[in-house]
């Protein structure tokens, strides 16, 4: 494994009552980042309420994360359509539009089925550069259960921007779409 990779296998889907028990067990020990993570649930849950359309979910997901998450220069969605990942929902600049699964930051992260935190994308063998002013990345993978749905995918300028503590927030706010997705929080 190279050094300038972190991975973190996707945790399982908690229920709504577990999110809320472990939310307010650790809200008075919560660093700033898990501050704003906490926020960002509370968010998408509420962008969530009532709509069930995937294309509109994942736009509005996005778009909380681009606007909300500091330095951050992409935020969106790949999803698995056979072998490969296609582009969806997004905000930054245009991107690559289709990723065959192994390639790239978001492939890799596909096909071993784990969260993986680039601090410098320059050091990662295979990085495609969809935006030059992109330096560092961290992609989630979205599953049903044991099928991959696809990924998340977020880029920053920033050298080292995104850490564990980044991790376990997308992973449990990831947890929350796939969930609302699947008809599981109804």
């Amino acid at each position: 494994m190279s050094k300038t990779l972190t991975r973190k296998k996707a945790a399982a889907k908690p229920s709504r009552k577990a999110i809320a028990k472990k939310r307010s067990s650790v809200a008075l020990r919560q660093t700033p980042k898990q501050k704003l993570y906490a926020s960002l649930v509370v968010q998408l849950l509420s962008l969530l309420k009532d709509e069930h359309d995937l294309i509109a979910n994942a736009a509005n997901f996005s778009a909380l994360l681009f606007n909300s998450l500091p330095n951050v220069n992409w935020a969106g969605f790949y999803f698995l359509r056979d072998d490969e990942l296609v582009l969806g929902p997004f905000q930054g600049n245009p991107a690559c539009v289709r990723i065959p699964m192994g390639t790239g930051v978001c492939g890799v992260a596909a096909q071993q089925c784990e969260t993986i935190i680039v601090p410098n994308v320059h050091e990662f063998p295979g990085h495609i550069a969809c935006d030059v002013a992109s330096n560092s990345e961290i992609v989630v993978p979205l599953f049903d259960g044991e099928r991959l749905l696809g990924v998340l995918d977020l880029d920053s300028p920033n050298i080292g921007r995104f850490d564990d503590q980044d991790a376990e927030g997308l992973n449990e706010l990831v947890t929350i779409f796939v969930a609302h997705e699947e008809g599981l929080d109804r």
